[in-house]
């Protein structure tokens, strides 16, 4: 009986040179494979045309190419696209174009669902399905950067791993899909330009400071203290604030690297004054920056909009502080593509029974 194709994209450089040696091809073969699948992005093996007939049906006789496939785009008043993203086995996952006028960024996911169940984000209430695989999470930013290409004649300038799920729960192939983008027979996209977020995993942010990681780290926080957080997010509940921040002076003494603080601003929950000094505190402990995001409203309304005069005086305080903080405006709202609100809404999820979405707790 033959064994169970393998997807070409799961295997190092090392395992393609040994399967094409195996299939009793010239060691220059597999460079051609591994530039197919890296460079070019085939979407099959038949289409690896500078390969022989012969080698590339011995190939499809042991391995198979799993590319996501584009079906449904939707487009925002502010020229954001989400694109919705069916995988191999039948699942849909949501990546998203955000373009401004100095940035053109991807954003995309590192899983299908998810499993931490923040009460603020859309995303929470789906049912985890599985980790996507590197390639699928490369495939994201391939097609986003052909959407950038097609509507706006510009390139990509960032990835940003917010969308669906938490990278740092589907680590290896988040490493391997970030190793990808930047490598020079990848996407060639410097580590600068990437950035990886986390709703805060201690053991694995202090994992990230082991295995030298060069992308940029930002922490989800959302809240100063360890009440107001564990009743935003329960995994503060593991993962609280003073072992997150002793795994971020971890990170950034073995890194050289400073992380920001994503802040989603709720109005009469987190935007006092009182809220932002419990911020400093935490800042002094940590090299920081902070985003303040507007919130993004899903469907139980539990949680609003702080007004902007109260954002820009939350800012101001840190400033005051010395401390770099900006504001970041909300793009895609108009079709859940903000922060927070990828929830399979698409057509195709939809009818596909994709939507699961958790029991209230």
């Amino acid at each position: 009986m033959n064994a169970k194709p393998i997807d070409l994209r799961e295997l190092s450089k090392e395992e393609v040179i040994s399967l094409v040696a195996e299939l009793g091809e010239k060691p220059y073969r597999a460079a051609q494979v591994w530039e197919w699948l890296w460079k070019t992005h085939a979407s099959s093996i038949e289409a690896m045309s500078n390969l022989s007939k012969d080698f590339r049906a011995k190939l499809a006789e042991r391995a198979v190419l799993r590319p996501l496939v584009v079906v449904e785009e939707q487009k925002s008043t502010d020229g954001t696209i989400k694109c919705a993203f069916r995988t191999w086995d039948g699942h849909v996952v949501e990546g998203v174009l955000i373009p401004t006028e100095k940035r053109i960024t991807a954003c995309v996911s590192s899983q299908i669902g998810c499993s931490l169940d923040c009460d603020f984000c859309a995303t929470g209430k789906l049912k985890r399905v599985r980790n996507l695989s590197a390639g699928e999470i490369v495939d994201q930013v391939v097609q986003i950067a052909r959407l950038a290409e097609k509507y706006l004649k510009r390139p990509l300038t960032n990835i940003v791993y917010m969308g669906m799920g938490e990278p740092l729960l589907n680590y290896t192939n988040t490493m391997r899909s970030a190793e990808r983008i930047n490598a020079e027979d990848g996407l060639g996209m410097s580590y600068r330009r990437i950035t990886v977020s986390t709703a805060g995993l201690a053991k694995q942010i202090r994992q990230l400071g082991d295995d030298g990681a060069k992308f940029n780290l930002a922490l989800s926080l959302h809240a100063a203290t360890d009440e107001k957080r564990s009743s935003m997010m329960p995994i503060n509940d593991s993962n609280n604030i003073e072992e997150l921040v002793a795994a971020l002076r971890h990170y950034t003494r073995l890194t050289r690297k400073n992380v920001t603080f994503e802040y989603i601003l709720f109005r009469d929950l987190n935007d006092s004054l009182e809220d932002a000094r419990d911020l400093v505190r935490i800042c002094s402990k940590v090299d920081a920056k902070v985003n303040l995001i507007e919130y993004n409203p899903t469907d139980d309304g539990r949680f609003q909009r702080t007004p902007i005069e109260k954002a820009l005086q939350f800012q101001n305080y840190l400033e005051s502080k010395g401390i770099t903080t900006r504001i970041r405006r909300s793009r895609g709202r108009d079709i859940d593509a903000a922060c927070g609100q990828l929830a399979n809404k698409n057509e195709p999820a939809v009818a596909s029974g994709e939507r699961v979405m958790k029991p209230v707790r």
